[in-house]
């Protein structure tokens, strides 16, 4: 009895007080599509970081003449290392080659060199968990005290920015979302608040009969559910509207926008989300009113 009562009462009102719920319904979408955007944004941020540890290598550049049997012993002490996923030998003759393929139509800058200068070295690739700045560095201080080892290049610099872009967009995020989420639990908040006045007299009426406070209760937060899920629902249709048009678009004209992910799966959440967030604003101002 109470739930059919009260999804009819919700539709009445959101169809009688029109004006009101649809500015509350706009704001609400508005700022779910703020916290899409940001999240799509912050997606493809984690998303590239988490492809660029696949590429990351140290290396390790050794002792001139270095005897093959003790290469072999610096290439197991390091396969012990929990943090290390593979070592390869890269020969001084190999580097150069590299070296020139590199280079390409700028070979004139090692036309001085009798003799190929370039030292043989090892290739270090950590495993993906384990691509930081720090583990990096333990990593090179421990080929370091290796005999035979005489120098270590792994991009610190690279890691810590790495490191940096990851913490700064999870943080960010998170202070994003948590702002906008709480600017929709107020909005819906205020509209429950301002609707509920509204009928004050139906209410007492009401409660004059015996009605229950959950009899009371249950229309305005199925209301304020309606009108996040509706908000989520318009957020969902902007998301898309931006992606399929606005960056399909432009990828015509800037190729990079085209290695842009859009995770469809994570989007048709919003109404959902939204809902959350206006059912929760409707309880909270139900919650505090005294009747």
């Amino acid at each position: 009895m109470v739930i059919p009562y009260a999804i009819r009462q919700a539709l009445q009102s959101l169809l009688r007080e029109k004006w009101i719920n649809l500015l509350s319904l706009l704001t609400i979408a508005s700022g779910l599509f703020v916290i899409s955007v940001a999240f799509f944004v912050g997606y493809n941020i984690d998303a590239a970081t988490k492809r660029l540890p696949e590429k990351f290598a140290m290396t390790l550049y050794l002792e001139d003449e270095i005897p093959k049997d003790k290469v072999e012993g610096i290439m197991s002490a390091l396969r012990k290392n929990s943090s290390v996923s593979s070592v390869r030998f890269i020969p001084k003759e190999e580097a150069m080659r590299e070296l020139k393929g590199m280079l390409k139509n700028s070979n004139y800058a090692l036309e001085g060199f009798d003799e190929n200068p370039l030292p043989d070295s090892l290739e270090v690739k950590l495993r993906k968990d384990a691509v930081t700045a720090e583990t990096a560095r333990k990593v090179s201080a421990e080929a370091l005290a290796l005999k035979g080892v005489k120098e270590t290049d792994y991009g610190e610099k690279f890691l810590a920015a790495l490191h940096s872009v990851k913490s700064g967009v999870k943080t960010v995020g998170t202070l994003l979302v948590a702002i906008i989420s709480t600017g929709i639990i107020f909005v819906c908040y205020s509209t429950v608040k301002i609707l509920f006045y509204r009928r004050s007299d139906e209410i007492e009426t009401f409660k004059l009969l015996g009605a229950t406070k959950t009899f009371i209760r249950a229309p305005f937060i199925i209301e304020g559910g309606v009108l996040g899920s509706l908000g989520g629902l318009v957020a969902l249709a902007g998301a898309f509207t931006f992606y399929y048009i606005v960056i399909a678009r432009l990828s015509v004209s800037v190729p990079l926008l085209s290695t842009l992910l859009f995770p469809r799966s994570y989007f048709l959440s919003l109404p959902l989300i939204g809902m959350l967030l206006g059912a929760t604003g409707a309880f909270v101002a139900i919650g505090r009113l005294k009747y």
